[in-house]
């Protein structure tokens, strides 16, 4: 059985009118982009894009559907290295950075702001966007959770739950503030308010000590 390979200039020409489209959806809202915008910004023929994709309406699914591929290979590997987790106390703090980040840079925050408003016209593509995006991310987040209570190294009784608690204490204030208009934190800010929130996680679900897991407290005189 022969499989079908695109031709690679078409690749080449999907390629360059995604990335285009991307930028002028984002910048103008599906209403208020043409098909004129995209094929300026992507320097290729109007007819070319029509000839790809048919329509603006099937650009723009195409243009999202991009973007939900992208948040499934980063939930994906999220999921991954969760399973892997031993120590919370050590290796949260860098889950919770690299959450924090992945949300609150690059086109996330703007796709989302599309998303919500153009969702009364394509209510799947949002739908799909928050199952294979933010949902995903938050069961890996509940699976390591139920794991890390098994182990009684949390105490996480609804892992749902403490999955929401850990997100929104990482960066749901942020993302809250960015869905109604563009922030502009830098990287440090965005690391040390993760931090912090990670250690109000800790400290809300840490586990009892036991004797073999305690700290020692007394010091020899």
């Amino acid at each position: 059985m022969t499989t079908h390979r695109e031709d690679p200039r078409v690749s080449r020409s999907r390629a360059l009118i995604l990335d285009a489209a991307s930028e002028v959806f984002l910048a103008r809202g599906h209403q208020g982009a043409t098909v004129d915008q995209v094929a300026e910004v992507a320097g290729v023929a109007k007819r070319t894009i029509y000839n790809v994709f048919g329509d603006k309406d099937a650009l723009f699914r195409a243009t999202i559907l991009r973007s939900i591929q992208v948040a499934d290979r980063f939930s994906a590997s999220l999921a991954a290295d969760v399973r892997d987790v031993a120590d919370p106390v050590a290796e949260l703090p860098g889950i919770g950075v690299r959450l924090a980040h992945s949300v609150l840079t690059g086109p996330v925050l703007p796709l989302r702001r599309l998303l919500v408003m153009e969702s009364g016209a394509f209510p799947d593509l949002a739908a799909e966007y928050r199952d294979r995006a933010p949902e995903a991310v938050l069961r890996a987040l509940a699976d390591l959770f139920a794991q890390l209570d098994a182990r009684r190294h949390l105490r996480a009784e609804d892992p749902a739950l403490t999955a929401e608690h850990f997100a929104f204490l990482v960066m749901g204030a942020d993302l809250d503030r960015g869905m109604f208009a563009p922030q502009h934190l830098t990287t440090r800010e965005i690391e040390e308010r993760a931090l912090a929130g990670v250690d109000a996680f800790l400290r809300a679900y840490a586990a009892p000590a036991t004797p073999s897991r305690r700290r020692t407290s007394t010091r020899s005189h």
